[in-house]
C-alpha cells in the first residue's frame, strides 16, 4: 500500500517547504502540478523529491487537481495545499490506515475516504472546516466545481453503487491553514479570483447550493449582505438537496447576513441560528453560530440565553479565546463580576495579547474596587492597542484618567 501526495501550486515558495516537510513520513510519492510559478516553488518542490508537472491555468481548480491525479500511482491520494501543514498525530493515523489498520471500528478495506478537520489560523469565530482530503485512488473519484472544488460528489456516487464503502470523519485537528488570513487573501487577490470563477460557474449552474453558499460567504466578507441573502435564499429553495454541513453553513451565513442587513429585525437572524444549530454536524463546526447567536441574545437583554450559548461553544472547544471573552461580557452584564473575571482571565491565558479582554478585565476589577489590579489590566490593554490602534489606546488612557482613581495610583501605573 502507498499514499500519493497530490498538490497544485503557483508561487508558493514562502510556505511550500513547511507543507512538504509535514507529510514526508506519510507519503511514498509527491506529485506537484505547477500552474505557472515565477518564484522558487518548482525548485523547492524538487528539493523535497517531488515529481513536478506543468499545467496551464484555465481558471478551474478542479481541472488542475484532476490533472494531478493522473500522475499518482499510490493506493491512496492525500491532498494538501502549500499553505497547510499536516499535524503529526493525524499523520500517524493516516499512515496506520495505509498499513491496513482500522479507523475506530471501521475496517481499513471499507474506508473509501477520510474527512479531515482543518484549523483556519486567523479566523477567531469559526476557525474549523471539514474537508475530504484522503481518498482511494479510483477512476471514479474526481474533483468537481472550478472553485471550492471537492471530490464529495464522486464519493457519494461510489457509495450509492457499492454500499460497503464508508467515509470516516476525524475529529482531531489534522491541518493548520494560513490561506484565509485576511492579509494573505488581500495580498494574493483571492477575493477577486474567487468571485470571478464562482460567478461564471453559477451562470451555467444557477441551482448549485454548495457554490451559492460559498459565494454568499464571500459577499459577506466583502460587506454585501443583501447580495449574500439573495444567493442563500436560492440555495434554501432546494434545501432537501443539500447535505447537512452545507445546510448548516447556508443557514449560518444567512443569519449573519440578516443581522447585517436587518439589524432592526433580530428574529430573522435568530430563526436561522436556531435552524443551523439543529443540523446534525460535528459540534466543533457550530462555534460560529453559538458565538454570534449568543451575542445577539446579549444585545436583546436575554443574558441567561447568551451565557448558555457561550458555554456550549466552550464545551465544544475549550481553547477558543473569544468564547471565554464573550462569556465574560455576558456575566458582567448580569452583574456576576467574579464569573466575568474568571472568563476574561481564561481568554487571556489562551490569547495573552487579547487587548479587549485585558480592558474588560480592568473594568470588572475596577467595579470590585481592586484598583492596582485594574490599572495593571488597563495598562496592558493600552500597550496592546498602541501596537495597532493608537486612537483606541489614547481613548482608553483618557477614560481611565477620568474614573476618579487617586493620582498616585495612576502615576504608579504610568497612566498619567
Amino acid at each position: 500500500m502507498a499514499i500519493s501526495l497530490c498538490m497544485i501550486v503557483k508561487n508558493e515558495a514562502a510556505t511550500l517547504g513547511q507543507a512538504l516537510t509535514s507529510v514526508k513520513d506519510v507519503v511514498s510519492e509527491i506529485i506537484v502540478v505547477d500552474t505557472g510559478s515565477t518564484d522558487d516553488t518548482v525548485a523547492i518542490a524538487q528539493s523535497h523529491g517531488a515529481k513536478v508537472h506543468s499545467f496551464p491555468w484555465v481558471n478551474d481548480f478542479a481541472t488542475a487537481r484532476n490533472a494531478s491525479l493522473t500522475h499518482a500511482t499510490g493506493d491512496w491520494v492525500l491532498v494538501i495545499d502549500a499553505d497547510e501543514v499536516l499535524q503529526p498525530e493525524v499523520a500517524t493515523l493516516l499512515k496506520s490506515l495505509d498499513q491496513g489498520q482500522p479507523l475506530g471500528d471501521i475496517p481499513a478495506e471499507n474506508v473509501l475516504a477520510v474527512n479531515l478537520l482543518r484549523l483556519e489560523l486567523g479566523a477567531p469565530q469559526a476557525p474549523y472546516t471539514l474537508i475530504t482530503r484522503l481518498f482511494r485512488r479510483l477512476p471514479g473519484i474526481q474533483f468537481h466545481r472550478p472553485y471550492h472544488e471537492t471530490v464529495d460528489d464522486s464519493i457519494t456516487a461510489l457509495q450509492a453503487q457499492e454500499t460497503h464503502w464508508q467515509v470516516v470523519t476525524l475529529t482531531t485537528v489534522a491541518l493548520h491553514h494560513t490561506g484565509y488570513d485576511p492579509a494573505v487573501v488581500v495580498k494574493q487577490g483571492k477575493f477577486d479570483l474567487a468571485q470571478r470563477v464562482m460567478e461564471t460557474y453559477l451562470a451555467d449552474h444557477p441551482n448549485d447550493g454548495y457554490l451559492l453558499n460559498k459565494l454568499a460567504a464571500l459577499y459577506l466578507e466583502s460587506e454585501k449582505p443583501d447580495q449574500a441573502i439573495d444567493l442563500l435564499n436560492r440555495a434554501l429553495a432546494n434545501l432537501d438537496s443539500l447535505d447537512a454541513l452545507t445546510r448548516y453553513e447556508v443557514l449560518y451565513h444567512r443569519a449573519l447576513a440578516q443581522g447585517d442587513s436587518h439589524p432592526d429585525q433580530p428574529d430573522l437572524a435568530a430563526t436561522d441560528y436556531e435552524a443551523a444549530l439543529a443540523e446534525d454536524v460535528p459540534a466543533i463546526l457550530k462555534l460560529g453560530a453559538w458565538i454570534n447567536y449568543g451575542s445577539l441574545k446579549k444585545a436583546q437583554g436575554d443574558l441567561l440565553a447568551a451565557v448558555a450559548l457561550f458555554e456550549q461553544a466552550i464545551a465544544a472547544d475549550p481553547t477558543l479565546a473569544i468564547a471565554h471573552y464573550n462569556l465574560g461580557t455576558a456575566q458582567r452584564a448580569r452583574g456576576y463580576l467574579d464569573e466575568a473575571i474568571a472568563a476574561y482571565r481564561q481568554a487571556i491565558a489562551l490569547q495573552p495579547n487579547y487587548a479587549e479582554a485585558h480592558q474588560n478585565l480592568g473594568v470588572a476589577l475596577f467595579k470590585l474596587g481592586q484598583l492596582p489590579e485594574a490599572l495593571n489590566s488597563f495598562n496592558r490593554a493600552i500597550n496592546l492597542y498602541g501596537t495597532y490602534d493608537p486612537a483606541t489606546a489614547q481613548q482608553l488612557r483618557q477614560g481611565v484618567q477620568q474614573l476618579g482613581i487617586p493620582r498616585d495610583l495612576l502615576a504608579g501605573a504610568q497612566l498619567l
